[in-house]
């Protein structure tokens, strides 16, 4: 309760921001086009002409690049900052939004009760068959709550029990999942550490997220002085003495069962590490995609990951970069 005291207060201390704005009537996705990135935003419709947010530098910069894109439809805008509504007071004006984000919540309301039932239903004895098909309901339903909350300015109580209502949905689900997976989860076997030193690790070309990941952990926690080389999937059997295969059919550290080649690797070398089994549960979720795991992060790892692979000369320099990214995941999980 303190806490969203304390953001409304905050933001209503920094006052309002008004925005006017009037298009031609034809094309109308010009109209259209303003209209659903106000909406997008969370602007509330104030007075009917006149559109609303609360001030914060993100905002006033919104509104500053819509001012020229009406413009350069050939329509007029304006924007202005102030400290208060004089005629309707800050609490009026955030129940307002509230209001409007309780109705903005109402399909993903609909969603997670829907979700409730089928959950409820496996408690009383269904089958699990479907259980796949209810992970991704659940992730689209994750995905559509975090979208919503970005714009719930002033904590509504209806996001708040919303969030509560899916995180234990989540935690229902996550545990049938763990129950699922147990038995189809492939031993692993124990390696030494000091057989697998100064080795040349053997991958397949074009490294994205297991093979980068894997490549970190291994100079991190298995040969520091490991050196890498590329192959084809055809070339396995004529890796020789001092070459290690990984992320390859027939490999020697591969996929196991419903393990990546990275959770393989953690468990054949014993690496007990809180923050190495957080980037285990990203690589497997980016992967994998069984939806195992849920994290807000896996999606921006993924496009850094992927932007890496578009602008690296070669492997060798892909590899390099995502090491050196998985290297800064792990520092700001140890901080």
């Amino acid at each position: 309760m303190i806490k969203q005291i304390s953001k409304t207060t905050s933001l209503t201390r920094q006052g309002w921001l008004l925005f006017f704005y009037s298009v031609p009537s034809k094309p109308v996705s010009g109209r259209m086009k303003i209209w659903r990135k106000l909406a997008k935003t969370g602007t509330l419709q104030f007075k009917g002409a006149v559109y609303m947010l609360p001030m914060s530098d993100e905002h006033y910069e919104f509104f500053s690049w819509l001012v020229d894109e009406v413009e350069a439809m050939g329509g007029e805008a304006a924007f202005t900052r102030v400290a208060c509504i004089d005629s309707v007071d800050d609490q009026q004006i955030i129940e307002l939004f509230r209001q409007r984000k309780a109705e903005e919540y109402i399909p993903v309301s609909k969603a997670i009760d829907n979700l409730e039932t089928k959950l409820n239903s496996i408690k009383k004895g269904s089958s699990l068959k479907n259980l796949s098909h209810l992970s991704g309901e659940a992730a689209k339903i994750s995905k559509a709550f975090e979208e919503a909350i970005k714009t719930d300015f002033f904590s509504s109580t209806t996001g708040k029990t919303l969030q509560k209502k899916l995180a234990a949905l989540l935690s229902t689900l996550k545990d049938f999942s763990g129950d699922t997976h147990k038995d189809r989860v492939s031993p692993v076997p124990q390696k030494s550490i000091s057989d697998y030193q100064r080795m040349v690790w053997v991958t397949r070309k074009k490294p994205f997220v297991d093979r980068m990941a894997s490549a970190w952990l291994i100079k991190r926690f298995i040969d520091r002085q490991a050196s890498f080389r590329f192959a084809d999937e055809k070339e396995l059997a004529a890796v020789g003495k001092g070459q290690i295969t990984f992320d390859m059919s027939g490999g020697e550290f591969t996929h196991a069962g419903e393990l990546c080649t990275f959770e393989v690797l953690v468990r054949a070398f014993g690496i007990k590490d809180k923050a190495v089994r957080k980037i285990a549960e990203l690589v497997h979720e980016l992967d994998i995609k069984d939806d195992k795991y849920r994290n807000a992060e896996t999606k921006g790892l993924e496009e850094i990951l992927s932007g890496l692979r578009k602008s690296a000369a070669n492997d060798t320099e892909l590899l390099e970069k995502g090491i050196s990214i998985f290297e800064m995941l792990y520092l700001s999980k140890t901080a």
